[in-house]
C-alpha cells in the first residue's frame, strides 16, 4: 500500500512538472500602437510581449498597407503648375529579432517605411519629394499571436 502512495505521488510530481513549461510559454501581446508619420514618412510600431520564457528570442513582424505620393519640386521649393507626380501602394512591412529578460517580456519597436518611388523621373532642375503617405490595416505578429492597431496613419508633407 505504501509503494502505491509513493508512486502516486511521483507521479502527480511528474505530471505538474512537465505542465510548468507549458503553460510559461504562451506568447501574446499586451500592447501595441503606432506613431507617426514622421517626416520622413516612416511610421514607428510599438509593442510589449508577454509569455516568454526567460531570455528566449522571438521574431516579430509589422506589416500594413501603404500609399505614398511622389511628386517633382523644382530646385526653388516649389511645384510647377501641373507637377509630375505618382501614387504607389502596396503591402509594406519590417522585421526583427528580440530577446526576452528575466521577466518573460520583450519591449520594442519597428519601423515602416513608405513604399518607394520607382517609376517616377523628374526633369532638370526638379528633384522627387515625398507628398503624403498613408498607412492602414496596421498589425504586429510574433510566437503565433497577431494584434490589430486601428485606425489610419497619414502624413501631408506639400499641398499641391
Amino acid at each position: 500500500m505504501r509503494k502505491i502512495g509513493i508512486i502516486a505521488v511521483l507521479s502527480m510530481l511528474i505530471v505538474a512538472l512537465a505542465a510548468v513549461p507549458a503553460l510559461a510559454v504562451n506568447p501574446h501581446f499586451i500592447s501595441q500602437s503606432a506613431t507617426g508619420p514622421a517626416a520622413n514618412g516612416n511610421l514607428t510600431v510599438n509593442f510589449k510581449i508577454a509569455g516568454l520564457g526567460d531570455n528566449q528570442t522571438i521574431t516579430v513582424t509589422t506589416t500594413a498597407d501603404a500609399t505614398a505620393v511622389y511628386a517633382c519640386q523644382n530646385n526653388g521649393g516649389n511645384f510647377p503648375s501641373d507637377p509630375k507626380k505618382t501614387t504607389v501602394s502596396g503591402p509594406v512591412s519590417a522585421s526583427g529579432q528580440f530577446t526576452s529578460g528575466q521577466n518573460g517580456q520583450v519591449r520594442g519597436s519597428l519601423t515602416l517605411s513608405p513604399p518607394a518611388n520607382t517609376t517616377l523621373t523628374c526633369p532638370g532642375g526638379q528633384h522627387v519629394v515625398l507628398v503624403s503617405v498613408s498607412y492602414t490595416n496596421v498589425q504586429v505578429s510574433g510566437g503565433g499571436d497577431t494584434a490589430s492597431i486601428p485606425g489610419t496613419f497619414s502624413r501631408t508633407f506639400f499641398n499641391i
